[in-house]
């Protein structure tokens, strides 16, 4: 599908609710199918990705069902033995996480992708998931992965990678493995595993950079789920580049795990306010102001990159219109996600004009550039990539036609219309 993007003249007014934390729907869901018990889910992601988890989870035996904006989840607090093979469509959390849940269950069962997901390294929980006792086999470390369940053992785990799913994944294979789980990261990244677990009982720790846990039952919970912060990345980098423009984004997550963008939006001289800061089911979440902005260049490096890696794409068309030139290193990560996101962000960016090139490990960017548009964009079946070039085109000089925008709809199918609902 080939969507046109036209400049926006007018500036992006009013206020839209962010749709659900992706990050934390897909733990919502797989966490309450392993308590015993009722459990409600609030505002859960009709994303294709968490609609993965969910289903994934129906096969193993979770009884789930919608009833209007309330998701009811009802557990005996085990598994049961799929029939058929576990489909995760594009999304490497399901996976992921998933790889670790049935790693130690009393059944075998083989976890599927699609052609994207299937390109994926999953070297990365094999190795660890393996040092447990798990049995898994794989296509050269991609998927299919066959798991056959184990009794499983804690390990002190330290990886060279600051990654989420990494962690929940060995975090929840540990709730189910004899003694002590350790897991140690070279920055902290995103934490919701963490912050459920211990909301929903389990027997958690955390100390610096390590998290600990040991076996848990966990225990049927309500959890309201926040707007998703990486969804409005997007709206934060067109409120501030989009002459005019003053926007709010309502009932946002504010985890300081997640919050890298605001903190470079800060770095650029962005205008950008917190409104009704407050915690729900463990998360802060808060209403954010943006106004448009005069922006200065920075560097982006280091133990900020696990706290923003998905909203790269998205930062480096904000990087585009500042002044002076912007590095992002240390995000040699992006090159393992849904499509080579370096390698992509800046062959569809140059053909807009943009100045940046292209490192091992990021961008640099030269701006403040007016950009062109007036050509076709390709997605690379990557919805991040997809979002980041329609935000680009509402200040593009002329029409950019988006090929492949259908992509869109895996993480985030409201967006052009909340988009609409700011530019009438």
């Amino acid at each position: 599908m080939q969507k046109i993007i036209n400049k926006n003249k007018n500036g992006l007014k009013g206020s839209v609710n962010i749709p659900a934390d992706k990050s934390i729907s897909h733990r919502a869901v797989m966490f309450t199918s392993l308590a015993k018990g009722e459990s409600i889910i609030k505002n859960f992601s009709k994303g294709q990705d968490p609609l993965s988890s969910l289903n994934v989870c129906k096969t193993l035996g979770i009884n789930a069902e919608f009833k209007n904006d309330l998701l009811i989840i009802n557990s005996t607090g085990k598994l049961s033995a799929p029939s058929s093979n576990l489909d995760c469509g594009n999304s490497g959390t399901t996976m992921r996480l998933m790889s670790g849940i049935l790693a130690g269950q009393n059944f075998n069962s083989t976890l599927i992708g699609d052609e994207s997901l299937s390109k994926r390294p999953m070297k990365r929980v094999i190795e660890p998931l393996s040092l447990m006792g798990a049995e898994i086999k794989s296509n050269d470390y991609k998927a299919p992965l066959n798991i056959r369940g184990q009794n499983l053992h804690g390990i002190e785990y330290i990886s060279k990678l600051a990654s989420a799913q990494v962690k929940s994944c060995i975090l929840l294979a540990g709730l189910n493995a004899q003694g002590k789980t350790n897991f140690t990261e070279p920055y902290v990244s995103r934490n919701h595993t963490e912050i459920m677990l211990q909301y929903m009982g389990a027997n958690i720790s955390v100390n610096n950079n390590t998290v600990t846990v040991k076996k848990s039952e966990l225990e049927p919970r309500t959890i309201e789920i926040c707007g998703d912060i990486s969804s409005a990345a997007f709206f934060i980098v067109a409120g501030l580049i989009v002459p005019n423009s003053k926007i709010i984004l309502k009932n946002t997550g504010l985890n300081p795990t997640r919050t890298g963008i605001l903190e470079v939006v800060e770095k650029m001289g962005g205008d950008v306010q917190i409104l009704d800061k407050r915690t729900v089911s463990g998360e802060v979440v808060g209403d954010i102001q943006i106004s448009y902005s005069s922006l200065n260049a920075c560097t982006i490096e280091g133990d900020i990159i696990p706290r923003l890696i998905d909203e790269l794409p998205v930062i480096a068309v904000l990087a585009t219109q500042a002044e002076g030139t912007t590095i992002i290193k240390d995000a040699q990560d992006l090159r393992n996600k849904e499509s080579d996101r370096i390698k992509a962000v800046v062959t569809e960016l140059q053909k807009i004009g943009a100045d940046i090139e292209e490192t091992t490990d990021g961008f640099i960017i030269n701006g403040k550039t007016n950009l062109k548009g007036g050509v076709e964009v390709e997605t690379y079946h990557d919805h991040r990539l997809a979002m980041s070039l329609f935000v680009a085109g509402l200040i593009c000089e002329k029409p950019l036609s988006i090929n492949g925008f259908e992509w869109v709809n895996i993480s985030f199918p409201e967006f052009e219309k909340l988009f609409e609902s700011l530019s009438l």
